[in-house]
């Protein structure tokens, strides 16, 4: 009995023809009949597998109402911008650093037009992508040369197999890290084919123990910054200028991994000191790779900087070109750059306006939210705001957090699934907004959303 009810309702089902005859007329003009076509056999399809369950028959209205649903959805970008009011500065899983409008400004007009990318106005001929933001990164590094690639992670493995492949590559084991995606400097390593030998231990390393691991198949010393974490108490590490000092005694190379990689002191902003990029240099480095998007507010990119003879041999090797940036990222990395040249840091690069921010100011926002919103229940608390991206690890600042009514879970819920998107954190039994990383142009699009919410 259920068999031949499963095949009446299976009887009732249109056939795509059908279907589209009782299309919408403009239905085919707005997506084309190709992709129609497809969406009302989508339709069909999941209304077979219901019925097969057991369901019944959907009416054709409901079917080319799913099929309309599912076009919108296939249109709909997946990347979609979001209000971060976690206080995360350096936000991985949203993208990391928001860039300055002069950065953006000079991506769209790379990305617009044509430009001369590989082409050397001057002469007349073609010419190299690689050295529009090497003057800049000379010039602020103190390095003889400079390099782009597509990410950090990507400007070490080229590094080591470029220069290292076959040979051995001394790291102290207190830093053969992980960061995220489970990207290991041991894989790293291997992959490359480089030969890893670790010295020393997880808390304490020596300079005596490169030295005695030194043999004639040792080609470099790589000291890896653990950005993402800190070994505390009854630890050692041997400064980047002796391992330089060790190193060129025995014509050996120094390739110091920064990880985030910093140009100004972080100091300055009440932060513990982060490894800066021109120190590296000055104490003689052979090669510092760090990244572009994270201390450093730009775009996403993997820097080299250091001698000129090594960095030539790494712009000729072949996977070069597998890791290089295209011309928008190039045109962002510059316009980014310029910040630090002109002394515009703090004003200009979002991460940096935001870890400058004082909690005053913070708390001041916040009130004006709270004033605006005038709801029962809203109330400013003392917080604390993280760096993150890898960088300054359990490094926070002191804030003021706008914390919301209701039941937390829900309501966080119904803050990162609405339009604009809103992704806030629970803390103490309750959802919490740091103003200190919500751009203010966001300010009266959050305060909407907020209202929205609880008066829903």
């Amino acid at each position: 009995m259920a068999d031949e009810l499963r095949r009446q309702e299976l009887r009732k089902l249109p056939s795509v023809d059908a279907l589209l005859s009782d299309a919408p007329d403009d239905l085919v003009g707005r997506h084309g009949r190709d992709l129609v076509v497809d969406a009302l056999r989508e339709a069909i399809e999941h209304a077979r597998a219901g019925i097969i369950k057991g369901g019944s028959c959907p009416e054709r209205a409901e079917l080319l109402a799913q099929a309309a649903a599912w076009m919108e959805r296939l249109g709909s970008p997946t990347l979609q911008p979001v209000i971060n009011a976690t206080g995360v500065v350096l936000h991985t899983n949203l993208g990391r650093a928001p860039l300055s409008k002069a950065t953006l400004a000079a991506m769209v007009a790379a990305g617009k037009g044509y430009s001369n990318l590989e082409f050397d106005l001057a002469a007349g001929v073609r010419g190299s992508r690689y050295v529009h933001a090497e003057s800049l990164l000379c010039q602020l590094t103190g390095a003889e040369a400079a390099l782009l690639v597509n990410n950090n992670a990507g400007a070490v493995l080229l590094a080591l197999m470029a220069l290292c492949r076959e040979r051995e590559v001394i790291i102290s084991r207190g830093q053969l890290v992980e960061i995220g995606g489970g990207f290991r400097i041991p894989d790293v390593m291997a992959q490359s084919g480089a030969r890893l030998v670790e010295v020393g231990t997880t808390n304490r390393t020596y300079l005596r123990d490169y030295e005695e691991a030194i043999t004639a198949e040792t080609l470099a010393l790589l000291r890896v910054h653990s950005s993402n974490f800190r070994v505390q108490g009854f630890a050692h590490q041997p400064t980047l200028e002796g391992l330089c000092e060790l190193a060129h005694q025995r014509d050996l190379l120094v390739i110091d991994d920064l990880g985030s990689g910093t140009l100004v002191d972080t100091r300055t902003y009440g932060l513990p000191h982060e490894p800066m990029v021109p120190e590296s240099v000055a104490a003689g480095a052979d090669l510092v790779c760090f990244s572009g998007d994270k201390l450093l507010g730009g775009p996403q990119a993997g820097i080299v900087v250091g001698r000129k003879d090594l960095v030539e041999r790494l712009r000729r090797f072949p996977l070069t070109r597998a890791l290089r940036v295209d011309k928008t990222t190039i045109a962002g990395v510059q316009a980014n750059l310029l910040h630090y040249l002109r002394g515009e840091v703090a004003s200009q690069i979002p991460v940096w306006r935001m870890i400058a921010t004082s909690r005053e100011e913070i708390a001041q926002r916040a009130q004006r939210l709270v004033d605006e919103l005038h709801r029962p229940g809203c109330d400013l608390v003392d917080g604390r705001s993280k760096v993150g991206g890898g960088s300054l690890p359990e490094e926070t600042l002191p804030t003021t957090l706008l914390a919301l009514p209701g039941e937390p879970v829900s309501l966080a819920a119904r803050l990162r699934t609405g339009s604009p998107a809103v992704v806030a954190r629970v803390q103490d039994g309750r959802v919490v907004l740091d103003l200190r990383t919500v751009l203010p142009e966001q300010e009266p699009m959050l305060a909407a959303r907020i209202g929205e919410l609880l008066d829903g």
